[in-house]
């Protein structure tokens, strides 16, 4: 088991509102699974997304990573097991504009001070998975957005992470290369690759092997 919550909960305070944007949520999710969460705008999608790739903590209930209780962890331990064990994928690319596809894909390696003939091994052997060779010396400026998002897919699988997290990752996309990059995680999942991923389309959804849908902070069908 990769992930497994229990009765998890997020509040938000303020000294005149509490909003609750999770609500007791029991999930859990197996090695080798393509899940899509769906639902509407604030109902909780993008708080989930973000307890599971340990970027906040839940208020209460547990939240076990690879069988370790992490919902209670600091910062700096989250962010020791988010870069050993997750990958990110976000709608807006988030590539580094001053760096090519390949200084790009290389960044998490040395995060993790990978040392450099491994790095040179690896982000080539991610390039040619994706067919991004050709494109390597390119900068992100000189990229159409679905091949920004290819090279977004390439870093975040170059660590050989456990799961890969996806927040709309074709939010920024029209539907050609919306679909270009569906099928490229729907093969990785193929593959082995664990992915969890949000989404507003279900069209998108649909690549995916199983759907939840959340409501006002809640799982109203699994």
């Amino acid at each position: 088991m990769i992930i497994e919550t229990s009765d998890l909960t997020k509040v938000y305070r303020t000294e005149e509102v509490e909003t609750t944007a999770l609500d007791t949520i029991d999930f859990h999710l197996e090695e080798g699974q393509f899940v899509s969460v769906m639902g509407p705008s604030g109902c909780g999608k993008s708080t989930l997304l973000h307890i599971l790739g340990m970027i906040d903590n839940p208020s209460e209930g547990s939240y076990r990573f690879l069988g370790e209780e992490v919902s209670k962890y600091s910062e700096s331990k989250r962010a020791a097991i988010r870069k050993a064990n997750l990958g990110f994928v976000f709608q807006s690319f988030n590539l580094i504009d001053e760096l090519t596809v390949y200084e790009n894909i290389e960044l998490p390696l040395i995060y993790n001070k990978t040392p450099s003939h491994e790095r040179k091994e690896k982000v080539e052997k991610v390039l040619e998975k994706l067919d991004m060779e050709h494109r390597s010396k390119h900068f992100p400026r000189q990229l159409s957005g679905g091949q920004q998002q290819r090279a977004a897919v390439a870093r975040s699988i170059v660590n050989e992470p456990n799961l890969i997290l996806a927040d709309e990752p074709t939010g920024n996309l029209d539907s050609k290369n919306g679909h270009d990059v569906m099928k490229m995680l729907a093969k990785l999942n193929e593959e082995g690759t664990t992915i969890l991923m949000v989404t507003h389309s279900e069209e998108m959804a649909g690549y995916a092997g199983s759907v939840i849908q959340l409501l006002d902070g809640k799982i109203v069908t699994q």
